[in-house]
């Protein structure tokens, strides 16, 4: 048996390889985080693979009939609303899953493509030879030790942050890190607007209250020096 994690566009639907579209298209099943996304995306290139969703709150049930389709047909594909499947993703879940009942049985492969986290990287001009991925902060609990880690990191560090939570999460940033700590945030990277905020804490908080700006965040906070 064989499952495929393909990588899908994190916006520009043009972001995808062709590699990515051989398997969509000969795949007897895809399962997705949401079906009313994926199917904007499998449209626009005309395939009709049958979709069936699988997210965070899958019930066991669920995961059976997509396990019984698997043993049936020999092979599906798994893609997330955006980006690689598994990073910052439901998907993980499923691949726990199926390795807990299939083991060695089931080969688990890469279908590599974009993805906001090393895309934002790739343009930051902040050291990458390591860094620490934080997937998305948490809101209550945990949250001022997530933000001493951060102060005190030696490693670039990166984390997602949404609309409603990026003004409050760019004021604690100041008060936490030094003045001179460098940051960079990227927001809708791929899509029509596009930015890319480079400075302080305090300078990119201005740039982005002066933008009204909204939409998906990715923070990336140099490291200690």
């Amino acid at each position: 048996m064989k499952i495929y994690l393909v990588a899908t566009p994190i916006g520009n639907l043009g972001d995808i390889t062709l590699r990515a579209l051989e398997v969509l298209k000969a795949a007897p099943l895809i399962a997705c985080e949401d079906t009313r996304v994926s199917l904007k995306l499998l449209n626009h290139y005309g395939i009709k693979t049958r979709l069936i969703s699988c997210h965070q709150h899958t019930s066991p049930e669920k995961l059976q009939i997509i396990f019984d389709v698997l043993v049936k047909t020999g092979e599906m594909a798994v893609i997330t609303d955006a980006g690689t499947p598994g990073i910052s993703d439901p998907g993980n879940l499923l691949i726990e899953a199926a390795l807990k009942r299939f083991g060695a049985k089931c080969e688990i492969i890469p279908i590599p493509g974009t993805s906001a986290l090393t895309s934002a990287l790739s343009v930051a001009g902040l050291p990458t030879d390591k860094f620490i991925f934080l997937g998305f902060l948490p809101h209550k609990k945990g949250r001022e030790t997530i933000f001493k880690t951060i102060a005190s990191a030696e490693e670039t560090i990166v984390f997602y942050e949404s609309t409603h939570r990026i003004i409050k999460t760019l004021e604690k940033l100041a008060t936490v890190l030094a003045g001179d700590r460098r940051l960079v945030v990227a927001r809708e990277i791929t899509k029509k607007f596009e930015s890319i905020y480079r400075g302080n804490a305090r300078e990119i908080l201005r740039q982005v209250l002066a933008d009204s700006a909204k939409g998906e965040f990715v923070v990336m906070v140099d490291r200690k020096r």
